[in-house]
């Protein structure tokens, strides 16, 4: 970043209206190794002062301390703060925003989702008129890559995940990409902007990859899906006629000839449904050095053109204040795969439990898997996930089912 902001100082400044002054690196170690040489004057291990003295601070340090201290040392001061921490926002997202707007500050953190792609400000300012209704991603590209190698090349999820490792898609500790946490932060910050509220990281709800198996992926191929790890945010109502908001990030069902399907390898897209503009759909690089250094330059210029024409920093919007609904409440439809005995009256009773709970079967494919033995794969109409959940349970407890061998849902229309 430094790099980029020395090596690109003339062009930037002919786009700000002034030349940028870089003040200061502050780092842990004044003599650890580096990629890029730099002066060695410009680093200091007082990050403190440092930002007590700055119109602009990039934060790039990751964590939630000292980071969040530091910028609100750098807001309390005055200063505007670019940031692609997305677990700080998603964290404190509501009190660094605060803090900006007591001092006409600006806060700004386009890289902390989808890094290249420009999508938390087309959502803030682009669609600031209109009616956002649902917002739908692949915002984690560790998972993107395993779920696409399984699909197109066959591998198994041990044999993708250890690929994307070698790759360095995946942490020495891959939980927060296979678990769906990194994604599930990303969706609270999406859902945030598009809703004009506040969601915090504890209501979201998430599901992983780690359960996703070949078996799965072929079955999806079979009846014309790709399995996604999906990051979805939605207005809806409630049972209760309540008007709210359902976040959550889970493997899901996505018909082939939706777009995001086509997102292979480690990129990153997300859909957005509006009244009046309709579907968009926003793809790219959603991780990587330059990727993301792209998208804190675009927030640099823009925080430091305000300082040049002058002016309050744009305040954050969460006037609505809906409230974030269980994810009993969404709407969403069923692929239950079920080992049955294979037997007369076995699908009439599973009809019969589907049909108990409001449920209805769109597809039925049944398979003899062994002696005694058959595979229904069940695809279901449209239905409150509390019903459908409450079916699978039924399901499993019935005598006939010998086993509920997954439960996937479906999103997306083709």
């Amino acid at each position: 970043m430094a790099r980029l902001i020395l090596e690109n100082g003339d062009e930037l400044a002919a786009r700000i209206g002034a030349n940028l002054v870089l003040d200061g690196i502050a780092v842990r170690s004044l003599d650890a190794e580096r990629d890029v040489p730099l002066p060695r004057e410009l680093f200091t291990t007082d990050a403190e002062r440092l930002v007590q003295g700055a119109d602009i601070v990039i934060e790039l340090m990751g964590g939630i301390e000292p980071a969040r201290s530091l910028i609100l040392l750098a807001l309390g001061g005055g200063a505007d703060v670019v940031t692609a921490n997305k677990a700080l926002i998603a964290a404190h997202g509501r009190e660094l925003s605060d803090a900006a707007d007591q001092v006409g500050a600006q806060l700004l953190y386009e890289a902390s989702v989808a890094a290249a792609i420009p999508i938390l400000r087309p959502l803030r300012e682009s669609l600031a008129g209109d009616h956002v209704t649902r917002v739908m991603g692949i915002v984690n590209g560790s998972t993107n890559y395993i779920l696409d190698r399984m699909d197109r090349f066959g591998e198994s999820a041990e044999d993708a995940m250890k690929l994307a490792s070698d790759l360095g898609f995946l942490e020495a500790d891959p939980t927060l990409d296979v678990e769906g946490f990194d994604a599930a932060q990303k969706a609270t910050i999406l859902a945030s902007i598009a809703f004009h509220t506040e969601v915090p990281e504890s209501a979201v709800y998430r599901e992983g990859i780690t359960a996703v198996t070949l078996e799965q992926i072929t079955a999806a191929r079979h009846a014309g899906f790709v399995i996604k790890l999906l990051a979805v945010a939605e207005r809806l109502a409630a049972s209760d006629g309540t008007d709210g908001v359902s976040v959550r990030v889970y493997p899901a069902l996505i018909p082939r000839e939706h777009p995001l399907a086509a997102v292979h390898e480690g990129k990153n897209a997300v859909f957005v449904e509006a009244e009046a503009a309709g579907e968009l759909m926003f793809y790219g690089a959603g991780a990587g050095g330059n990727e993301t250094a792209s998208a804190v330059l675009g927030d640099l210029v823009s925080a430091a053109r305000r300082h040049v024409v002058g002016g309050p920093g744009i305040p954050g919007s969460t006037h609505a204040e809906f409230p974030v609904l269980p994810v009993g409440e969404v709407l969403t439809a069923y692929q239950v795969m079920l080992e049955v005995r294979d037997e007369p009256g076995v699908l009439a009773r599973v009809a019969g439990i589907l049909a108990a709970h409001g449920v209805s079967a769109a597809s039925v494919e049944q398979n003899t898997s062994e002696e005694g033995r058959a595979t229904l794969v069940i695809g279901t109409h449209t239905a409150r996930e509390a019903d459908l959940a409450a079916t699978v349970d039924a399901l499993r407890a019935d005598d006939a089912v010998a086993e509920v061998v997954s439960v996937l849902r479906r999103e997306g229309r083709a």
